[in-house]
């Protein structure tokens, strides 16, 4: 779906656009270890005595995630991975987003996402349903499962959701209930919710690509701190039971 830029878009607006060319975003397979002179395998990294192994945070999300119309190294999950860094809490950060992809779409790709390992997994999806006046129902349905089957394929992995909105002019009993949606698949898979996304982003002009729907680098600077604030504290806490 082309980028569109939505009427009465507020703070609450969301983002979508069309599937790009040679998509972005599943998770890159780990790098291999470079073979030494002479063809024979290079030895492996030793760490150190309480070297902290970085947290493996997988990115699952839309166009918003892959960062559309900008350098992957400027898009939320980077600048998320730079600021944990900066804290002393490293994590690698997978970017797994796909320009226009719904929630059905997320969840048929699951299980090539978690062909790799993740300690956690931030789902971003709904944005694309929403511009398209899918059913909450669906979007409800799919959120469920796509929390179950993480944990089916990794039952390590702790996964939280990212809050989305749909756009004002779909009436406010869709905007409602689209919203609802997100916090009752949180509270009864347990998972945490993460602030909406675009919060103090959507909507406004200078934080915007001329499209009027995805951040430009700024914007991706106040995306990533969006998500940072609410990710730190759960990076932070013992893993649960």
């Amino acid at each position: 779906m082309v980028g569109i830029a939505l009427v009465g878009l507020t703070a609450a607006g969301v983002a979508a656009c069309q599937p790009t060319s040679g998509g972005a975003g599943a998770p890159a397979a780990a790098a291999s270890t470079p073979p030494a002179a002479g063809g024979a395998p290079a030895p492996e990294t030793v760490r150190l005595e309480g070297e902290r192994v970085p947290t493996r945070v997988v990115f699952l999300g839309t166009s918003l995630t892959a960062g559309l119309g900008l350098d992957p190294d400027s898009a939320y999950p980077a600048l998320v991975e730079r600021k944990a860094d900066a804290a002393g809490r490293p994590i690698t950060a997978v970017n797994a987003g796909v320009s226009g992809e719904t929630s059905s779409g997320a969840l048929r790709r699951l299980d090539w996402v978690l062909r790799e390992p993740a300690d956690w997994v931030i789902v971003e999806t709904g944005a694309n349903d929403g511009l398209r006046g899918q059913s909450p129902e669906a979007l409800r349905q799919n959120l469920a499962e796509i929390v179950r089957r993480v944990r089916a394929a990794q039952p390590g992995a702790r996964v939280a959701l990212v809050q989305m909105e749909a756009p004002r002019n779909l009436g406010a009993a869709y905007v409602r209930r689209f919203h609802d949606v997100y916090g009752e698949v949180a509270r009864e898979a347990g998972v945490p919710l993460l602030p909406f996304l675009l919060e103090g982003v959507a909507g406004v002009g200078a934080l915007n690509q001329p499209d009027g729907v995805h951040p430009n680098e700024e914007g991706e600077r106040r995306v990533a701190e969006n998500v940072w604030r609410a990710l730190a504290p759960l990076l932070a806490a013992p893993e649960a039971p």
